[in-house]
């Protein structure tokens, strides 16, 4: 999740830039004497392109590698493709679509990251899953990863990387996250086959390069309409 937290930081880092200078408060500096702006502030004058709703959770921290799970049959999880997975995709999974079902009651944003640090903490993984916004959000609200105003067409851009031949970084598990939440995606959210572009590198598909990720985004922004998620 290194780049996109990468580059939210220097998408807000350069709004913050342009909003500063707007206001007259001259170029940001690396010291304790630059002018500071409120959250309120920031939140009220931020651009269009930061008003998104835009959300991500993420498992790792930069300095941590990613973790398999070398059998995802212990998370209640289908093997399509082997038998890893990635531990916080296959922790996620597990509290929203553990045998292939839904919970009988709605979860809260919090609720599902509590139950994600949990079970990932009793695995004896490192990772501690946050959740980042673009906007604020009320995290009691129940967790979706399609809100209920999305009427329109649902796209995705699924990414999964093993880094094969990158030893000793190569993983197992990345590709079997993808098929697993390709299939939640599409029975409980309804993502149709034709709407959801795949990028690994398993050699069957377009490889998950920097240039070919950015484009696939660049391409589900540009078909995208109001109401479309």
């Amino acid at each position: 999740m290194g780049f996109f937290n990468k580059l939210k930081e220097a998408a807000v880092k350069e709004a913050k830039k342009k909003i500063m200078e707007e206001l007259g408060l001259g170029d940001e500096k690396d010291d304790d004497t630059k002018p500071t702006m409120t959250t309120e502030e920031f939140e009220n004058t931020k651009p269009d392109e930061l008003r998104k709703d835009i959300r991500m959770i993420s498992g790792c921290q930069d300095c941590q590698t990613s973790a398999d799970v070398s059998n995802v049959s212990s998370f209640q999880l289908p093997d399509p493709a082997g038998r890893a997975g990635g531990a916080c995709t296959s922790t996620l999974l597990n509290i929203l679509y553990a045998d292939e079902h839904v919970p009988d009651d709605d979860l809260s944003f919090t609720e599902v990251l509590e139950q994600m640090r949990v079970k990932l903490r009793r695995g004896g993984y490192s990772q501690i899953p946050q959740l980042s916004s673009m906007n604020p959000i009320d995290v009691s609200t129940k967790f979706d990863l399609v809100p209920d105003t999305a009427t329109g067409t649902k796209r995705a851009v699924m990414i999964g990387i093993n880094y094969v031949g990158d030893s000793p970084g190569e993983l197992s598990g990345c590709w079997n996250d993808v098929l697993n939440m390709k299939k939640y995606i599409q029975d409980v959210h309804g993502f149709e086959e034709e709407n959801i572009v795949i990028l690994m590198d398993d050699g069957n598909h377009t490889e998950p390069t920097k240039a070919n990720i950015i484009d696939a985004y660049k391409t589900i922004i540009g078909q995208a309409e109001e109401n479309d998620a």
